[in-house]
């Protein structure tokens, strides 16, 4: 869902933001920018998710414990 904001800003901070971001981008480059401050975190949440996923964290154990011991054939 898109929410209209009203947002006070001096001049010289809009003409900056109309001439670097461009006068159609300001919404979108205020939205990513405070996006990651104010947001959920959802890729945190997915990261705890799948730390929870025993079937996987042990698949991903598995497979990890397999790489360490394709590093000994290439050392040599």
């Amino acid at each position: 869902m898109v929410r209209k904001l009203t947002i006070t800003v001096d001049e010289d901070v809009y003409e900056g933001l109309r001439t670097r971001v461009g006068a159609r981008r300001i919404s979108r480059f205020l939205n990513d920018l405070a996006r990651p401050h104010v947001a959920e975190d959802t890729l945190f949440q997915g990261y705890r998710d799948m730390a929870n996923n025993e079937v996987r964290e042990r698949e991903a154990e598995e497979w990890a414990d397999g790489l360490i011991g394709d590093s000994d054939r290439d050392a040599g």
